[in-house]
């Protein structure tokens, strides 16, 4: 009988396919405290079955090669990092040493904890790396127990399967990739995981969060995965497979029509000229940036230079990293955004301020970085040394008021006398921009102005603080939505302000890269946005549509709007004079 579940699609497109179950591994865990005879066989124990899930990483490091191992091995190595982690191992050694614990408790207890600290952050990529933890000490675990759940673990997808679990590890998922899988459908995980930006960039379908899944799907069962739509069918229909045909078929002529666009230069309907560049944080996104014909990098995250790893990154490490970037756009323009870690983010690169009570709301961004002048200044260096490899501009984050870009102006111009006086080649000019992502830079941005270059709208976050509201909270949902009046008014207040100042302004954010904002931005005046490179030919395709005159002149009637709906209708009907008068001409 057919039946339909619902979930959040976080890779899209369809597949159709057998379910391949991998239930979820349950292990019951030991809380009696241990006798003084037993923590020393305990402690060989955990230490064992640590040394086999590293054993487990490096063969599957070592079965990936050529494309899939550049794409997959960061993800394999930032978990077999998370094994090797000094604080991770010596919280479990004392559990167990003294605290008594068993193995399996300890484990469970630094899981916790570590998991608390990953909810409460409010980046949602970095609140996502819970995940890497669940998947890491989920491997611990299954060989710890040694039982058949880790053997579940490792079964891989045949051809011609989709996937149906609680979660997949990346390097899981790569391998079942190469196996001729076709989709994943996972009961919880998010769109900003490991697992999801390998999917996208696979092109494999995925839903997450979709409930239900493991108990109502069988193993086996015939299964349409529609991850256009956020849905998946189990026994579809007739009628469901002619619609699975017709995408197929819709899917392939749209490919190679938007293929075409990839040199073709970003113009609206009426030739108005935007700018197209690419959020990045991976090699693979460098290389599908530039492949899809994006104006530069926008957005480099440089934090996960500091998350890969123990400790902090040398000079020399984030040097190395910044100028590939810099040469792999080929003389393209990359905007390094400087470490955006907060409080509660920076354990693994010893920067951790204990005991925040709101680390949202805490030391993050270039709070942190001014709390660590020498830290900050080293990373101001390893970027006015790539500068010289190519056009390089410095983005701020979480800026709050002028004294702030004063101080990393003060920070940077050390560093170039530092860089001088050892002989160092410099650029000429290094562009320092504002993040604005926090409401007080939003309505004080003319302040900002006499000290930034350009700007950056971050609307992920600015949209959490506007709006009082965690984006990641479903409970939140009819609140935290891009389209509320107050929230549109403070992004257009900013992107006018640059206007007036002659100065740049690009928008970061997720609604960056979903078309059904592009008309919606472009009214506002912007004429930069910056998004996943997987998304720049939708958008460059959605923007040779739209009339850039027509929806200026119709911003201020989108903006006396009282509520969402109202701003959506009057949008929509904006947008469908436009194609009346498209398909009339």
């Amino acid at each position: 009988m057919r039946h339909q579940l619902t979930g959040t699609p976080a890779s899209r497109g369809m597949a159709l396919g057998r379910a391949r179950m991998v239930q979820p591994s349950l292990f019951t865990v030991d809380m009696r405290m241990l006798e003084d005879a037993e923590v020393g066989p305990e402690i060989a124990r955990l230490h064992k079955a640590i040394d086999h899930a590293r054993a487990e990483l490096r063969e599957l490091r070592s079965k990936l090669h050529g494309a899939l191992a550049r794409e997959v091995g960061d993800f394999i190595d930032a978990h077999s990092l998370l094994l090797d982690d000094e604080e991770l191992l010596r919280g479990l050694d004392e559990l167990v040493s003294v605290g008594h614990y068993t193995a399996s408790a300890a484990l469970k207890m630094q899981r916790d904890r570590l998991a608390a600290v990953f909810d409460a952050m409010n980046d949602p990529y970095l609140k996502s790396r819970g995940e890497d933890i669940d998947q890491v000490i989920g491997r611990v675990m299954s060989a710890l127990f040694q039982s058949s759940s880790r053997e579940e673990r490792k079964l891989a997808a045949r051809v011609g399967e989709i996937i149906v679990s609680d979660t997949v590890a990346p390097a899981d998922l790569a391998s079942m990739a190469g196996q001729g899988m076709l989709g994943v459908v996972t009961t919880a995980g998010s769109v900003y995981s490991h697992s999801a930006i390998l999917a996208r960039s696979f092109n494999l379908p995925m839903l997450v969060g979709t409930k239900d899944a493991l108990a109502t799907i069988n193993d086996g069962d015939l299964v349409l995965i529609d991850a256009e739509n956020g849905d998946v069918v189990v026994h579809p229909t007739a009628q469901d497979l002619a619609r699975y045909r017709q995408w197929q078929r819709q899917a392939a002529a749209e490919g190679r029509r938007l293929a075409a666009l990839a040199s073709a230069p970003t113009l609206t309907r009426d030739g108005a000229h935007v700018r197209l560049f690419a959020n990045a944080e991976l090699a693979g996104d460098v290389t599908l940036a530039r492949a899809r014909g994006a104006d530069g990098v926008g957005l480099y995250r440089s934090e996960f230079l500091f998350l890969r790893q123990r400790g902090l990154p040398s000079e020399d490490e984030q040097f190395a990293a910044y100028r590939d970037v810099v040469l792999g756009m080929g003389g393209l323009p990359v905007t390094i955004r400087t470490l955006d870690l907060g409080a509660d983010k920076a354990d693994s690169a010893g920067l951790a301020i204990r005991g925040e009570e709101n680390p949202a709301l805490g030391v993050r961004g270039i709070r942190l970085s001014l709390r660590y002048p020498d830290i900050f200044l080293v990373q101001l260096r390893a970027i006015l040394r790539a500068a010289c490899y190519g056009p390089v501009r410095v983005l701020v984050p979480m800026i709050t008021h002028l004294g702030e870009l004063t101080e990393v102006r003060r920070l940077l111009k050390k560093a170039r006398e530092q860089l001088s006086l050892e002989g160092h080649e410099l650029p000429e000019r290094l562009d320092v921009g504002a993040m604005i992502e926090v409401p007080a830079a939003a309505i004080g941005v003319a302040s900002i102005l006499q000290k930034a270059d350009f700007l950056a709208i971050g609307t992920n976050d600015l949209a959490q603080y506007t709006l009082a509201a965690d984006r990641n909270n479903d409970a939140l949902e009819g609140i935290y939505d891009p389209l509320q009046p107050a929230f549109l008014r403070l992004i257009a207040h900013v992107i006018a302000a640059a206007r007036r100042a002659k100065k740049p302004v690009s928008l970061c954010g997720e609604i960056a890269g979903d078309i059904q904002f592009t008309a919606l931005l472009l009214a506002m005046g912007l004429e930069e946005f910056s998004m996943h490179p997987g998304q720049l030919l939708q958008v460059r395709d959605r923007l040779t549509t739209l009339d850039c005159a027509a929806l200026r002149r119709a911003a201020p009637h989108l903006f006396r709007a009282h509520t969402r709906d109202e701003v959506e209708q009057r949008l929509l009907a904006v947008v469908a004079k436009q194609d009346g008068c498209a398909g009339a001409a």
